[in-house]
């Protein structure tokens, strides 16, 4: 019994909001340094192995193609500052969701929530492991395009392990997360020193007439922007643990000024090092950049290249698939998603039930779908929500003057992050129309569906389909309900 009482008291505490009493301070341990790193760990991850290709492919030419890595970081920048205020002025957990929320109400944040669940969780995962695959398929298949299907076998293969990890043991899926976390610092070292040694013997060849051929459209740009952002996905990720920061009115604009200037320039460096050694046209024919960067640079001991960066990027899966099902798990507790989503394996004390169903939803993203089109699926839906949430800051501005701004940025940044939202959702839209934008659309906008049947109006008949769903779920995979939260 008084073991019952003493967890009890424990997740008592877990679920204390940040207007509860102030004892809670106890609980913020994350300082200023610590936040720069997460706002590093989070963000580099396969995105700067994937997307040079896919920058200098919509630019053509170098200097733009440096220019379109520098300006993404001063987006990214601009849009986690937006985001500082919001996280200082409501702090309360679910990331963009209380934003939404208390600007526009519950439709569009259950949307976003909906969205992310269905759409942009999944799809990232998705695309890291297919990044994964395509670095480790490099290195067999050298000098030729792997088989398209090998590629996305060994996606699934790796997207079903990192799964299975994390369904299996919290603490095992941390431990992945910690040594795979060290092997991306190492190969990132690695290419800018490697760089900034042959840019010191003069390897400048490459940068002479940088502007020459550049591609000048609006659709060129705004996909070249779509791949470079994806590489910096995670500059909004200390919002998810404003409570937990120490003195969060300074450190949490502290550590976004600091820690994506940090990523912005590493990703510069690592851009300027691939052009050290290889031409344009070269870096655009490489099946994996880092892997054809490596047999040049650091032959014989080439393999610790493709070796470390398939690290990088399962520690980045792993951190996603890790973060995406307790996301998913909270919906369900919230009554967003079945029921049994928030339900938790009795054997191993993890919720089993949202990581399966994550995985499966990103396994169907792996069949049909590639690299580019996944990040363009990805970034239109991403930036689509990050537009409606920073509108919703600057909607607050004049609806709800009454809360407290320990944070205010001056109302050109929101305005500037929102005409630059409304550019990247529109553009690509109509100077390139793609199926996969109208899939994105539609997918979001099915979330309506399943609010009005489930959440706002709880039809009976609708509530009688999900329950033998979820009885039947409950006992094939031996999982039972979360206690309840205290009232």
């Amino acid at each position: 019994m008084e073991g019952t009482n003493v967890r009890k008291r424990r997740e008592d505490e877990k679920s204390i909001q940040s207007n509860e009493p102030k004892t809670t301070n106890l609980q913020k341990e994350v300082g200023l340094l610590s936040g720069i790193c997460i706002i590093v760990g989070t963000s580099i991850g396969s995105g700067i192995f994937i997307s040079p290709k896919s920058v200098l492919a919509n630019t053509e030419s170098v200097g733009p193609c440096l220019i379109i890595w520098a300006a993404c970081g001063i987006l990214a920048t601009l849009g986690a500052l937006c985001f500082a205020e919001l996280g200082t002025m409501i702090t309360k957990s679910g990331g963009e969701y209380p934003y939404l929320m208390e600007a526009f109400g519950p439709i569009p944040a259950y949307l976003f929530s909906w969205t992310s669940l269905i759409v942009i969780k999944p799809s990232s995962f998705a695309i890291i492991c297919l990044s994964f695959s395509e670095y480790v398929c490099a290195a067999f298949y050298s000098g030729c395009k792997p088989p398209n299907v090998v590629v996305k076998l060994l996606a699934a293969a790796a997207l079903l392990l990192i799964t299975t990890v994390n369904a299996l043991s919290v603490r095992l899926g941390s431990y992945v997360q910690n040594v795979f976390t060290a092997a991306k610092l190492v190969i990132v070292t690695i290419i800018v020193i490697s760089g900034l040694v042959f840019l010191a013997q003069g390897k400048t060849k490459n940068f002479q007439n940088s502007f020459e051929g550049t591609q000048t459209s609006v659709g060129a740009i705004s996909l070249a922007f779509y791949n470079g952002l994806w590489a910096y996905d995670g500059w909004n990720q200390l919002n998810y643990i404003t409570e937990e920061l120490r003195n969060p009115y300074r450190n949490l604009p502290m550590a976004i000024v600091i820690g994506i200037p940090l990523v912005t320039v590493c990703y510069i460096l690592m851009n300027i090092s691939y052009f050290t050694v290889m031409t344009p046209t070269e870096l655009l024919q490489s099946q994996a950049v880092a892997v054809t960067f490596g047999d040049r640079v650091l032959y014989p001991a080439s393999w610790v290249v493709p070796l470390f960066v398939a690290f990088s990027t399962i520690g980045a899966a792993n951190g996603t698939c890790f973060t995406a099902g307790r996301l998913i798990f909270v919906a369900g507790r919230e009554g967003h998603m079945l029921k049994v989503l928030s339900y938790i394996s009795v054997k191993h004390l993890t919720p089993a039930p949202a990581l399966i169903f994550y995985g499966i939803i990103a396994t169907i993203y792996i069949i049909p779908g590639d690299i580019n089109s996944l990040v363009n699926y990805f970034s239109f839906a991403s930036w689509l929500f990050y537009g409606m949430t920073v509108l919703g800051l600057v909607v607050m501005r004049f609806t709800r003057k009454d809360l407290e701004r320990p944070i205010k940025v001056p109302i050109i940044i929101p305005i500037f992050v929102i005409l630059i939202s409304v550019f990247l959702v529109l553009a690509p839209i109509i100077s390139k129309p793609a199926w996969e934008y109208l899939y994105c659309v539609l997918f979001i906008l099915s979330g309506l569906i399943f609010y009005f049947l489930f959440v706002h109006y709880k039809f009976g008949w609708a509530q009688r389909i999900s329950r033998p769903v979820t009885k039947h779920l409950q006992l094939l995979m031996e999982v039972v309900p979360p206690e309840k939260d205290p009232e």
